[in-house]
């Protein structure tokens, strides 16, 4: 074979090595890119976790306090029962171990914050949500005020009408559904206080006060002040009792040291 012959053939392996390592490479990323896609496809929820959370938190601190309070079941036909909470399970099953430590509840894995805690939940976790139901409580958000709770609106924005009118109505509907006046002197009462906790700030006049009747957060704080306050107090109260203990001691003993330096020699 010539040497001519030899390059040829050479150059000629090389070519069908460099197609078929190319082909292959070109395969791999159609797979890894198809697999992809079939991943974000099924794994596409229509509901914001973000915003789910924000309208639990406005239902957990404004309104469970006092529906506790007059030991009412809400019944789960109610949007606003846990049940109906899309990420509800998921949710509860987050630990929270520290500032910058955060925990799965279903397999334990750890994570330097929540947001990684929640696509933890998004890639491994998604067989746990039930998505065959339309559960989604972000939608509720128009009526819960979950932009408040988010700390959204840092300035104040134009008042627009008919997006007011449009929340008052789904809050109103609300406390209709979850509240019935036909269920008894609990329900009325939790009826009214909904449409004032909830229903009354959707307005343009700006004189509304949200959640007027305060919640689970503002008590915990007084009492959590209290208990400090308390907590202080308790060692100064010792500490002047003390004090005034030792003034006395010490008060009882000069009185009993004077008669001796007063006290006159009787003559020999």
């Amino acid at each position: 074979m010539g040497k001519a012959s030899k390059i040829t053939l050479i150059l000629l392996l090389v070519s069908l090595l460099f197609k078929q390592i190319l082909s292959q490479d070109v395969g791999e990323h159609v797979a890894a890119r198809t697999v992809k896609q079939e991943e974000e496809h099924g794994h596409k929820v229509h509901c914001s976790r973000e915003r789910s959370r924000a309208a639990w938190q406005a239902i957990e601190e404004y309104l469970m306090p006092f529906v506790e309070r007059e030991r009412y079941q809400i019944l789960s036909k109610c949007r606003l029962h846990p049940s109906n909470d899309l990420f509800r399970d998921q949710e509860e099953h987050k630990i929270h171990v520290d500032i910058n430590e955060w925990k799965c509840g279903y397999c334990k894995k750890s994570f330097r914050a929540e947001k990684y805690l929640d696509q933890h939940f998004d890639n491994r976790h998604y067989n746990l949500l039930n998505i065959s139901d339309s559960k989604c409580l972000a939608d509720l958000c128009g009526a819960l005020h979950c932009d408040f709770m988010m700390d959204s609106k840092s300035t104040k924005t134009k008042c627009n009408p008919a997006a007011v009118a449009k929340n008052r109505h789904l809050c109103e509907s609300l406390a209709d559904s979850c509240f019935p006046l036909s269920q008894g002197p609990s329900a009325s009462r939790l009826h009214e206080l909904f449409l004032h906790q909830f229903c009354d700030a959707h307005t343009c006049s700006g004189k509304r006060k949200l959640f007027p009747k305060g919640g689970k957060k503002e008590t915990s704080v007084f009492y959590l002040a209290i208990s400090i306050l308390t907590m202080m107090m308790i060692p100064l109260f010792y500490l002047i009792v003390y004090l005034h203990q030792s003034e006395m001691r010490k008060g009882t003993q000069e009185l009993r040291r004077i008669p001796k330096v007063g006290r006159k020699t009787k003559p020999m």
